[in-house]
Order: C-alpha cells, then sequence, then structure tokens
C-alpha cells in the first residue's frame, strides 16, 4: 500500500478554468434543456446511440434510432448535417454517448452529447415510447422537486 497522500493539484487560471467550462458547455446539455429545447420546437437531430433492445425497451419520442458503432457508416448518409445533433445513451454510467457524439464530431456534424442519458431523461419524467408504446410518466425526487407526490416512482 502507498502511504504518500496524493499531490496537489496544480493551480490553474481563472481564465483557463472558465475555457475549460466553455468547451465542455459547448460539447454537452442535459435532458431538461433538450426538453425544453424540443417543446420550442429548435431544429436539432436528436439520436438514441444504444442498442436495438435498448431502443426497444424505451427511447425519447421524436429521435432517431442509429447505434453509436453504425455511426461512421450509416451517419452521413441518414442525418442532415445541417442540422445540430444530439446523442444520448443510457446513463451516466455508460460512455456510449460519448462514443456516439465523437463518431458525428469526426463526420464534421456539431454535436453534443446528452449527459444523464436516456435514465435522465425517464427519471425526470420525460416522455418516453417503446416498442409496444407510450410508456406512463414517473418522476424520480431523487434527481428533481416533485410537488404532486402521486407522480412518484412506487
Amino acid at each position: 500500500m502507498n502511504d504518500r497522500a496524493p499531490a496537489p493539484p496544480q493551480p490553474v487560471s481563472p481564465e483557463k478554468r472558465a475555457a475549460f467550462f466553455v468547451a465542455k458547455l459547448a460539447c454537452e446539455t442535459d435532458p431538461s434543456d433538450v426538453y425544453a429545447a424540443l417543446q420550442e420546437g429548435a431544429r436539432f437531430t436528436l439520436v438514441d446511440v444504444r442498442a436495438q433492445d435498448a431502443w426497444d425497451q424505451g427511447h425519447i419520442p421524436g429521435a432517431i434510432h442509429l447505434p453509436h458503432r453504425e455511426i461512421a457508416e450509416r451517419g452521413a448518409a441518414e442525418i442532415d448535417p445541417s442540422l445540430p445533433v444530439v446523442v444520448y445513451c443510457w446513463s451516466p454510467g455508460c460512455n456510449g454517448g460519448a462514443r456516439g457524439a465523437l463518431a458525428f464530431a469526426r463526420l464534421g456534424y456539431e454535436v453534443r452529447e446528452m449527459i444523464g442519458g436516456y435514465e435522465y431523461w425517464a427519471r425526470e419524467g420525460m416522455p418516453v415510447d417503446s416498442a409496444s408504446g407510450t410508456l406512463p410518466r414517473v418522476f424520480d425526487p431523487l434527481v428533481m422537486p416533485v410537488r404532486d407526490r402521486s407522480r412518484l416512482r412506487a
């Protein structure tokens, strides 16, 4: 076992910190912002980059299904390059969204990853479709304030 304490972080200027967060926010969004943009009629393509069985289990209404492993070969032919792209995968515990975003970036798309993925979309009570139809909306108080207690997850 190593008894040494970790090295203290190196000082970073406020300008470098700000530049980091500007770049980070330029490359990601979150479920609440995506939902609001969809409600406002913003023009972008929402892409679910998970496997077919995940898509069938549940996905965001209006999303396009294109697994991240297929973006390099199918993306340019199937996704309008003139529109920004937002990709999502399962959750913060998966890197499929980052892989999908990287694949679209390499194709020249303006792309952002929806952090939190499908998990946080569903947990925040946003609409969800599945292969068998629309799923009930359930709101999780661990990720958002819930005033109507009847809408809580059982």
